[in-house]
């Protein structure tokens, strides 16, 4: 009786293994089709010898991943672009929380008009939302209009083309996704504990910081990464509403590829921008995990 069992039980770990396989295959071929194999080419195309992109070149060498690491240019605009990550990411998940909290807050008309607004610019094509800051930020601009108007200026000052249009921009493009992984992460705390902390003598700052935050520090470590990342890897914002200063490796890879048609370089500063991010990334993720443990065993 006990072998029956046990052959039952091994058909029916069987049949659930093929099941999660067969429901698993479509996105690993994906996968496979759409990352790993171009990551793959990247990887051999900055391995060429020569500017040719193709993948059969007889010859190997890494003199592009050491012209690469030894470009004081190339430096600065890798030290630029985390710069505008790090600055674009604080501002939108800083804003991120306070917007995410108050949709969770609302109720009826006034929450389906937040999540609305927070939704509709993703329906938008990113160049698009992004390039239309500029009559807004330019300096004959509606912003500076309105400025100069009450009296807050006493004359334009040209927000973009420049480094305020750029991070201004970027946030702009983050920011949605930023809300929507913090209020997916709200709209399951349980109201009752932050009103169990005001009935304790919290004030609504304190219930806000020691409550509410630590709750949605899981939502706020998907959008660090997701807006650091992003950040990070700019090109829309930065060549849009950004002047000459405001280059970030993204745009100079560009410039390599379908410019200069070094095809080798660029795909090694691809290559080795990724691995930055990654181990930043992970870096990140690690630090707000231990801080998320840190929260649940108080």
């Amino acid at each position: 009786m006990a072998e029956l069992s046990f052959a039952w039980l091994g058909e029916r770990i069987k049949r659930q293994d093929a099941g999660s396989v067969f429901l698993i295959a479509p996105l690993a071929a994906f996968e496979l089709v759409f990352f790993v194999v171009p990551f793959l080419i990247l990887v051999r195309m900055s391995l060429n010898a020569n500017a040719d992109p193709g993948f059969y070149q007889p010859a190997w060498t890494l003199e592009a991943y050491r012209a690469v690491l030894a470009s004081g240019l190339y430096r600065d605009l890798v030290v630029f672009s985390f710069e505008l990550g790090v600055v674009a990411t604080v501002i939108a998940v800083s804003l991120a929380l306070f917007y995410a909290y108050a949709a969770y807050r609302a109720t009826g008309l006034r929450k389906s008009l937040l999540l609305f607004s927070i939704i509709l610019p993703l329906l938008t094509t990113l160049v698009v939302k992004t390039y239309a800051w500029r009559p807004l930020l330019s300096p004959n601009g509606v912003l500076n209009d309105l400025l100069v108007g009450v009296g807050l200026l006493g004359s334009p000052v040209q927000f973009a083309p420049g480094m305020v249009g750029t991070v201004i921009g970027q946030v702009y493009i983050v920011f949605p996704y930023a809300v929507l992984s913090i209020y997916s992460v709200l709209s399951t705390m349980d109201w009752d504990t932050v009103e169990a902390a005001r009935d304790l003598g919290a004030s609504r700052p304190r219930s806000f910081l020691e409550v509410v935050v630590p709750e949605a520090l899981p939502g706020i470590a998907v959008a660090t990464v997701v807006s650091f990342a992003w950040s990070v890897g700019a090109y829309a914002a930065p060549s849009q509403l950004g002047s000459g200063a405001q280059t970030t490796f993204a745009m100079e890879i560009e410039s390599l590829m379908l410019t200069q048609f070094d095809y080798p370089t660029g795909a090694a500063f691809s290559l080795l921008m990724l691995a930055a991010m990654l181990v930043v990334s992970l870096g990140v993720m690690r630090l707000l995990t231990g801080s998320i443990g840190g929260v649940e065993g108080v």
